[in-house]
């Protein structure tokens, strides 16, 4: 049914919800309701005699809860995040779900951000794969996917209010570059606008970001819809692109969109597109309802453990410690999330799980011939009650490790220390852990640390002294089985940081300016996100971006390179070989470095590709990695639009950020110059103008050809001309072209180039 079908009444009803997690229907005209659903990595599926809202945490419908984005983010395995997209899309349907509310795919920019166990990586070419992997699983299995927090959601202070105010280049070439690829690519059947601004406008009121950019520049044809209570004015969302307002507000909104056609104020056309759009949207996600009997829930759990397996992270194996020997020697199992594993983050996409794998359990099963013994050290908030103050607690622990071979000790974060709804104040582990942890080395020094965490946290200086270092972030209620498996070497590890654990918080780039004050953040650090600032500032860092260690070794060779203008994009051959003693897989990242004197700041190196192998002991294969030419590009705020600048760029294959194998080099042909010049445009750019350029330097020979001789053959006074206007330059040369001239060489140009 069309829009111009249904009352203004219906309408304006349509544009909002029926309940927390459900659209109007509109029976009379056939329009069903969509069921929806939290979220990213699983259902969380609240009961309806509990339908409060997002607010109410209660345990909901038991559903499989995956290893959330910051641990499936790590295994840099693409084929599993579709995988997981599609087992999400098989409970979806079983429950009668037509739409995820997912993936998640903004930036870590700081550590401290409370959500970042819902988000990928620092990187947007990394949070653009994973993010449309997950969301072709979902939708090439008929449930629709809403990618989120559209857009710079990278704080949780004041995240309903503030203003992130971003420079234009950052915006495009940081934060909103992954939600392009994915508009571009992928399709999402809905886009969630977020809470916060964007220089000044916040994000469900934003014309430019929800129309200019998000349909008109990127061509998006689904539908827009508010994350929950981010709508301050209906009607002034619905102008700037907004279709659905979420939650419903028991129809005081929909009286304010009546109220505002009927007096002229809103142009009923505006109401209609989003109608037609709300239309579709209806008819595509609509199912019947379901008591999600029919999902593969041991299927979908062996899936969350090998999701798991590929995700932990070695940080550090000296000796090498690990694995360990399952066969013989005593092991100290230490810590209570050893016992009480935290395995997903809180907040909206709390999911109660089908089972939890408990590490400690899969430990002692995988244990066959080693003794193992358990003391849990700290307490922790959500844990069993402790049966001793905590400092017999920890007496216990240390007792245990120095009569131990071998210690396994389990640190990280509560879940009171990282949740949807407020940031980290630090970094650091709980004191008592860490004071834990240096009384354990003190007695004995074959420690093997294991962490928990949603958020990274800082392992320096201790790391240095402890010879294992596991990140096992989140990893799902399967988790626990992985980590024992990788333990003791039944899975070798694989995982690769996607965000840089540094030395020190003031290390990180965003430090500064992060969370912001008076309900505006400056995003004052620019480009340089992440491993993109370290490396600018030269800082050292505890573990870079795609760091992780393995129990073989890998060698990379023949590395070739080939396109970027012939219109195929960038080829990347690389031959890697296993040179240890066991199987493994290696994440092959590829890395573009920009030629020397851009115009522009440009980090040092930005990923452009990966991929990773499997390989026997001995073995070798060639890994194809290929990237569009179009990634190459920065956004000029000149003008306006993307540009490659022409030069020698350097590719490189490496195992982390700072970890380069290979490199070689790449001739790239630069866009052609559309830029508009006028006499206030420097010197240097009317020369580098492939027009203008040759225009004025034969006007300026027929005026003084000394000049043009000196400008060709005088470095110094090229470089000192450069940046100076180029009606300035005239007046210090005595008057040589008039200003009239020189507006006409402008328009010349300008006619030349359309």
């Amino acid at each position: 049914m069309a829009a111009h079908d249904l009352t203004l009444t219906d309408k304006a009803a349509l544009t909002s919800g029926l309940g927390q997690m459900t659209t109007k229907p509109i029976e009379h005209a056939g329009i069903p309701s969509v069921t929806m659903s939290d979220g990213p990595h699983g259902l969380r599926l609240q009961h309806p005699d509990h339908e409060p809202g997002q607010l109410d945490l209660r345990p909901a419908t038991p559903a499989t809860c995956f290893p959330p984005a910051v641990a499936l983010g790590s295994s840099w395995d693409l084929d599993l995040a579709h995988r997981v997209g599609a087992a999400l899309a098989a409970e979806a349907a079983a429950h009668g779900i037509g739409v995820l509310l997912g993936p998640g795919i903004n930036i870590k920019r700081s550590p401290l951000c409370g959500r970042n166990f819902e988000y990928f990586a620092e990187d947007p070419t990394h949070s653009a794969e994973f993010g449309g992997a997950v969301i072709r699983g979902l939708q090439e299995n008929g449930t629709g996917a809403t990618l989120k927090h559209y857009a710079a959601n990278n704080q949780e202070t004041d995240r309903m209010r503030v203003s992130a105010d971003i420079d234009e280049r950052p915006l495009r070439e940081i934060y909103l570059r992954a939600f392009e690829r994915i508009v571009r690519r992928d399709k999402p059947w809905a886009v969630m606008c977020a809470y916060n601004g964007v220089n000044g406008v916040t994000l469900s009121e934003n014309t430019r970001l929800l129309t200019d950019i998000l349909r008109t520049e990127w061509g998006f044809e689904g539908l827009v819809m508010s994350d929950w209570g981010a709508v301050r004015n209906r009607v002034a969302a619905l102008r700037a692109g907004l279709d659905l307002e979420m939650p419903p507000t028991g129809g005081r909104t929909d009286r304010e969109v009546v109220a505002a056609v009927t007096a002229g104020e809103l142009d009923e056309a505006v109401l209609d597109r989003a109608v037609e759009r709300l239309v579709h949207f209806a008819h595509r996600a609509a199912r019947p309802a379901g008591d999600g009997s029919t999902a593969p829930y041991d299927e979908h759990h062996r899936l969350a453990g090998e999701v798991a397996d590929h995700s932990i992270v070695l940080l550090r194996n000296e000796g090498p410690l690990l694995p360990l020997d399952p066969g013989s020697g005593t092991v100290a199992v230490i810590g209570e999330l050893a016992r009480t594993p935290r395995f997903q983050g809180g907040g909206s996409s709390q999911v109660t799980p089908t089972r939890v794998d408990i590490p400690l359990d899969h430990i002692r099963e995988l244990a066959d011939g080693a003794h193992v013994e358990f003391a849990p050290g700290y307490p922790l908030a959500d844990g069993p009650e402790p049966d001793a103050d905590p400092t017999e607690v920890a007496d216990r622990a240390v007792r245990l490790a120095a009569a131990s071979d071998t210690v396994v000790l389990f640190l990280g974060l509560a879940q009171q220390d990282e949740s949807e709804g407020f940031d980290r104040d630090h970094i650091d582990l709980p004191a008592d852990q860490l004071a834990l942890l240096h009384r354990v080395l003190a007695v004995n020094p074959r420690v093997a640390v294991v962490l928990s965490n949603g958020g990274i946290v800082r392992t320096a200086p201790w790391h240095d002294r402890v010879p294992a270092l596991v990140e096992g972030f989140l990893l799902g209620q399967a988790g626990g089985g992985a980590l024992a498996r990788v333990l003791f070497g039944a899975v070798n590890p694989s995982g690769k940081l996607a965000e840089t654990i540094p030395l020190r918080l003031e290390d990180s780039p965003s430090f500064l300016t992060f969370p912001g004050a008076e309900g505006h953040v400056r995003y004052g650090e620019g480009v340089f996100v992440g491993y993109r600032g370290y490396d600018a500032a030269r800082v050292e860092v505890a573990f870079p971006f795609g760091h992780g260690l393995s129990y073989t070794t890998f060698a990379y060779r023949e590395l070739s390179v080939a396109g970027a203008d012939d219109g195929a994009g960038i080829v990347v051959r690389v031959t890697v070989a296993n040179t240890g003693e066991r199987a493994g897989r290696e994440v092959v990242q590829i890395y573009s470095a920009a030629p020397a004197g851009s115009p522009v700041e440009r980090p040092i190196r930005e990923l452009r590709g990966f991929a990773s192998v499997r390989l026997q002991p001995g073995e070798s294969r060639e890994v194809t990695i290929e990237f569009p030419r179009a990634d190459l590009a920065y956004f000029s705020v000149r003008d306006r639009c993307w540009r490659i600048e022409g030069g020698t760029y350097r590719i490189e294959a490496a195992a982390s950020s700072r970890d380069v194998r290979l490199s070689a080099e790449l001739a790239v042909a630069a866009d052609a110059d559309t830029a508009e010049l006028d006499v206030r445009s420097t010197l240097g750019e009317w020369l580098a103008h492939p027009i203008g350029g040759p225009l004025l330097l034969e006007r300026l020979a027929r005026s003084n050809a000394g000049l043009t001789s000196r400008l060709a053959d005088d470095a110094t006074l090229r470089r000192a001309a450069h940046n100076v206007p180029l009606e300035v330059v005239a007046d210090f040369a005595g008057g040589l072209i008039g200003r009239d001239e020189l507006a006409a060489l402008a328009d010349r140009v300008a006619e030349a180039t359309g």
